[in-house]
This record gives C-alpha cells, sequence and structure tokens, in this order.
C-alpha cells in the first residue's frame, strides 16, 4: 500500500456528505497520534478563558480527578470521531456530553470556541508537526463535522463557513485570552496531569517542555514561565522530525482511536455510563434510561 493511498482516496470524497468517512480516515489512520497531542491542546487552549476555567476550577474535577477528567473527555470525542455522529455509538457520546454540560451554566459563546478548538488546532498541529500536510478535502470535512455535532449539541449561531469560524476562533482569542487565578489553578493542574504519566524524577526536566509547547498568550494567560529559546526550539524541531520520520514508514493497516488503547481510568475498559463527574454517574445514568 502506498504512503499516500489515504490521501488520494480521501480526496475523491465528498467534504460535507462524506465528512464522517474522511474524519475516521484522516483521525484513525493518517494522524492518530498528533490528533490527540493536538485535541490536549485544543483544551489547554480553552482554559485559557476566564469564565471557561473558572467552571472548571468551581466542579473541582481538575484538582482531584484530573486523570478521569482528561479520560473521559478524550473518550468521548474519540467515539464520535470513530464511529461517526449519526451511528448509534456517536448518538449515545454525544447525548453523554449533552447531559454533562446540561448541568452546568456555560454561554454559547464559549461553546462555540471550544467546538472550533476542535477543528483548526488538529489542522494546524498537523501542518506543523504532521508527516504531511492536511489536504482540502479534510480541513473542509472538519468544519462540517465538528459543525453538525454542534449542531447536535444544540449551539447556536455556528458559522457558516470554515473561513468564517476560523476567523470567530481568532477574535475571540484576542479578546479572551487574559490571565486568571482560576486559568493558572486549571492550568498546573493539566500540566501536572502531563506530568504525571512520566517516572517522577524526570518531571522536573520536562515541565519547561511543557511550557515550550504553549504560544506565548497561552503561557501568558496562565501565569507559566516563558522557558528558553532554545528549549522551544528543541521541543518543536523534535516533533517536526518525527513527522519527516514517518514518511518513511508504510501506512496504518488498522486505525488508532483513543478509545482502542487502555486509560489510566479505565484499565479493564469502560463503557459510555462510566464517563462523567463520579458524583453525577447515578444522575446521569438515570435520565438516560
Amino acid at each position: 500500500m502506498n504512503r499516500y493511498e489515504n490521501l488520494r482516496r480521501i480526496q475523491q470524497l465528498d467534504p460535507i456528505t462524506d465528512c464522517c468517512q474522511i474524519v475516521h480516515i484522516f483521525s484513525g489512520y493518517e494522524f492518530p497520534w498528533d490528533i490527540t497531542r493536538s485535541l490536549e491542546i485544543a483544551l489547554f487552549r480553552t482554559y485559557c478563558v476566564p469564565s471557561i476555567s473558572a467552571l472548571l476550577d468551581k466542579t473541582g474535577e481538575f484538582r482531584h480527578r484530573a486523570q478521569k477528567r482528561y479520560d473521559d473527555t478524550g473518550l468521548i470525542m474519540s467515539e464520535i470521531m470513530k464511529s461517526g455522529y449519526d451511528s448509534d455509538r456517536g448518538k449515545e457520546a454525544i447525548l453523554r456530553m449533552n447531559s454533562m454540560h446540561g448541568r452546568f451554566n456555560i454561554s454559547n459563546a464559549d461553546f462555540l470556541y471550544v467546538l472550533s478548538t476542535f477543528i483548526y488546532e488538529p489542522i494546524r498541529w498537523c501542518d506543523r508537526f504532521g508527516w504531511r500536510q492536511t489536504c482540502e478535502q479534510e480541513r473542509l470535512a472538519s468544519f462540517h463535522f465538528w459543525r453538525e455535532v454542534g449542531v447536535r449539541m444544540q449551539i447556536q449561531n455556528i458559522p457558516e463557513t470554515y473561513a468564517e469560524f476560523e476567523q470567530y476562533n481568532l477574535n475571540y482569542e484576542r479578546e479572551h485570552f487574559h490571565y486568571s487565578d482560576t486559568n493558572r489553578r486549571v492550568g498546573e493542574s493539566t500540566r501536572d496531569l502531563f506530568l504525571s504519566w512520566f517516572p517522577s524524577f524526570l518531571r522536573p526536566v520536562l515541565k519547561p517542555f511543557v511550557y515550550a509547547m504553549l504560544d506565548e498568550r497561552m503561557r501568558d494567560a496562565f501565569g507559566f514561565p516563558h522557558p528558553p529559546q532554545f528549549l522551544t526550539w528543541i521541543a518543536k524541531t523534535s516533533l517536526k522530525m518525527r513527522g519527516k520520520l514517518l514518511r518513511l514508514f508504510p501506512p496504518r493497516k488498522q486505525p488508532s482511536f483513543f478509545t482502542d488503547s487502555p486509560q489510566h481510568s479505565y484499565p479493564n475498559g469502560y463503557q459510555l455510563t462510566d464517563l462523567g463527574p463520579s458524583h453525577m454517574l447515578d444522575e446521569l445514568n438515570q435520565n438516560q434510561q
């Protein structure tokens, strides 16, 4: 199988009517590791918004159950990308997500911004660090896919075009990214979660590399220090080199989604009824029966 065979297949599909199929190939076959990393950054970006971080800080989930919060978010998103938003599994995942969000007062503007990060952060990451550039069909399919998810989340006033929604994303960050104490607390909890995946003796060494992966606006919004430029260069050059090396490998024969690997919170597997804040599970499951 030729390295670019999936790309040619994607380019023959319609980014509107075939968006679920394109997103499945894009995220499961072409860029699985990159999609996971980029969505981590996407969610990290949303914590730079004080109205979002204040809600997350109030729930205490990041202080007390950061790993479960991370796993649950990744699993729900991966379920939708893997199966499609209109599959039985995708519908169940969206219903679960809506049930969790419905218990909080979240503005439509914040919902719109978070949704936009799921489109543009993976595309930006893959274009910068992936083994190849994204194609137009992938970019448009990602837009139409997540727009349809947004409709099913009952988000209002979703822009009609890729360019308009990207402009919303950029304008929102310029207007709403600024420091707050809740940003810092949620940001530190997320940083510490990432570091917890490594041996304890490596964490002080790796901490500056976490900062290096954040842009200046993010670091300022969290109140994080700015790492030396050479560390930023090392981190980003290493990712670019990884992308170039991957061009030499054959394409995946089997998809790899976040849902396909054991997660820290669910070493023996999970059901969608397991996802959500622990203190809300009984109520969530009763309402979905």
